[in-house]
């Protein structure tokens, strides 16, 4: 999962600062959640989902399939 967040960011050429501050969190906290060091909550989970357009499967590595069910 967690390469796979960094991954989604950096295809949209984000910055971990840009997703922090959409997630209304630190960018340290957010970089933890990129490297594994922290466990990301389900509600942060669901708004990167969102964000990126994808199924909160896909990001957990559930699935390959990008798309979000609507």
């Amino acid at each position: 999962m967690y390469p796979r967040i960094r991954d989604l960011r950096e295809d949209r050429d984000l910055k971990q600062r840009e997703v922090a501050a959409f997630l209304n969190c630190s960018q340290q906290v957010y970089s933890n959640y990129e490297l594994g060091q922290r466990d990301v909550p389900s509600e942060t989970l669901i708004r990167l989902s969102r964000l990126y357009n994808v199924s909160v499967d896909y990001i957990l590595g559930l699935t390959d399939e990008p798309k979000a069910y609507r």
